[in-house]
């Protein structure tokens, strides 16, 4: 399912251009008495969930996705009912569905000014309890040197000490362990720098692909 070609062109030419010396924020205009409170989400927690969620918040026009009719549907009831034409739409998707440049399934939203968000419509399941388990570690450094030092702590009883030594002590597994957590620490960061990854808390609104 995909938007009609009208659709199509509007969310192609979302994005909005800035001054050089001062940047314009973009909004819609709402009829207050029609708006439904729980679809208005403040920046803080659209920056909050993305980085829970390891989801960028990015132009819509970046988006290579396609629209189901549901979404398009919503577009129109909401200009009809509010008398108005969205503009400046934002996504809030993976990565992985975004035209980024160089340095799952999303939720669209219209700007309200003053650094809130209307959430037009949502499909898919990116914002699944388990996506928010797998990509805690991503969050920020902290809970990466976390997740380093209980995924090494597992790893370490599956080494069997007997090998080492025939009568092993608390100290050895220790022992063990430490060497487990450097190696590990070794491989996350070889392979973070080599793919050029970040942390969600710098990427979230990034739209860049090699961070």
């Amino acid at each position: 399912m995909f938007a009609p070609t009208d659709i199509r062109q509007k969310l192609d030419k979302l994005k909005e251009k800035t001054s050089i010396k001062k940047a314009v924020l973009p909004k819609n205009s709402f009829d207050i008495d029609k708006i439904d409170a729980n679809r208005i989400y403040h920046i803080d927690q659209i920056k909050t969930i993305c980085i829970d969620y390891r989801l960028r918040f990015l132009d819509a026009n970046l988006y290579k996705g396609q629209f189901p009719i549901e979404a398009v549907e919503e577009i129109k009831a909401i200009e009809n009912t509010h008398q108005t034409t969205l503009s400046a739409l934002k996504m809030m998707a993976p990565s992985k569905l975004f035209k980024l440049e160089n340095a799952d399934d999303p939720l669209l939203f219209a700007p309200m000014g003053n650094g809130y968000y209307y959430l037009i419509h949502q499909w898919g399941n990116d914002l699944h309890p388990l996506r928010k388990l797998l990509v805690w570690p991503f969050k920020n450094l902290i809970t990466m040197c976390i997740a380093l030092l209980v995924g090494s702590f597992v790893l370490s009883f599956f080494v069997p000490l007997s090998v080492f030594t025939p009568n092993p002590t608390s100290s050895d597994f220790f022992l063990v362990y430490f060497f487990m957590f450097k190696s590990v620490a070794a491989i996350v960061i070889y392979y973070t720098f080599a793919r050029g990854k970040n942390f969600s808390q710098a990427i979230w609104n990034s739209k860049y692909y090699n961070n």
